[in-house]
């Protein structure tokens, strides 16, 4: 079984930063697209930034130049490093990745928990 687990959200203030990160573990045959998605209440989900197995990132218009997607494929883990945040930067955020497990060799999506991040003005 393949699963997502996020970690790093928080409480912080305007102008702050938080690191989140987005850790797979199971029987894993490969990891393609990573993204992050947020939601907050009474909005859609929506793509804050995504990188390609290769390394290509893009980003929402909204975070370009203060947010910064990686990954380190040798332990399976994507972050998404947060400089200064805004009260509309609250919301809860999602890691979402497509992988090939190896009971299941078809690219399928998978998605973390959540974890809340919440901007204080």
């Amino acid at each position: 079984q393949v699963q997502l687990v996020e970690s790093g959200g928080g409480l912080v203030q305007a102008g702050g930063s938080l690191r989140l990160s987005c850790a797979a573990s199971g029987r894993i045959f490969s990891i393609n697209a990573v993204g992050w998605y947020r939601q907050a209440p009474g909005k859609q989900r929506e793509l804050v930034a995504a990188i390609t197995s290769g390394g290509r990132t893009n980003y929402a218009d909204s975070v370009k130049g203060r947010f910064t997607i990686a990954r380190d494929n040798a332990k399976n883990t994507a972050y998404l490093q947060m400089n200064s945040l805004k009260p509309e930067d609250t919301a809860v955020f999602y890691c979402n990745a497509k992988i090939v497990a190896v009971h299941y060799p078809v690219e399928d999506d998978y998605w973390g928990q959540g974890t809340q991040v919440t901007v204080s003005s």
